[in-house]
């Protein structure tokens, strides 16, 4: 699968399904926009790999929600909610005014 199939489009510009990492569904591809943290949870998802730009797949998410696992530059990575939730993705309309 090429990867303008698997990122379903969004290369090309459309919005993405969700805001944020948090609401990616299994199987879903987007690409970072956003950090919404600071301090020590911010350096932890830069070193990550989660800069502007980065593809990034949720492989699946617990039974209850949380945690979720999401593969990140070739690494699969668990985050909670929580934190996912301040990754905002590409097209969200927020994510180049924030990106400091």
């Amino acid at each position: 699968m090429s990867l303008e199939l698997s990122l379903r489009g969004r290369i090309a510009g459309e919005e993405p399904a969700a805001d944020n990492l948090a609401g990616l569904a299994p199987g879903e591809t987007a690409r970072v926009g956003a950090l919404l943290v600071e301090g020590a949870l911010r350096r932890r998802l830069l070193d990550l790999g989660l800069v502007r730009g980065t593809a990034v797949k949720c492989l699946g998410k617990s039974p209850a929600g949380d945690p979720a696992a999401y593969l990140i530059r070739g690494s699969v990575i668990a985050l909670r909610a929580a934190d996912s939730s301040r990754v905002l993705l590409a097209g969200s309309g927020e994510d180049a005014a924030l990106w400091a």
